[in-house]
């Protein structure tokens, strides 16, 4: 995830990037957004077919992405 957002106010774009590369550094796509002040299960918005395509390439999501993609795959069973 990389940080963006103003001092205080965090928010954080979910990438998939090269391990090797800093937390804001060089990605190679953008694949959602996390607003953690924001309330509710309407936090986060999840390009869910990306992910499961990056991930199905051997891509490693953090713990906090992996619950993203846990809820948004049980909002979305039709789509499996």
């Amino acid at each position: 995830m990389k940080r963006v957002g103003a001092k205080n106010t965090p928010v954080y774009r979910i990438v998939v990037a090269d391990s090797r590369s800093p937390r804001d550094g060089k990605f190679l796509e953008e694949i959602g957004v996390y607003h953690p002040l924001k309330a509710g299960s309407s936090n986060f918005t999840l390009d869910l077919e990306r992910a499961r395509y990056w991930i199905s390439k051997g891509a490693q999501p953090s713990d906090t992405v992996r619950s993203f993609v846990k809820k948004a795959s049980a909002a979305a069973p039709a789509a499996a």
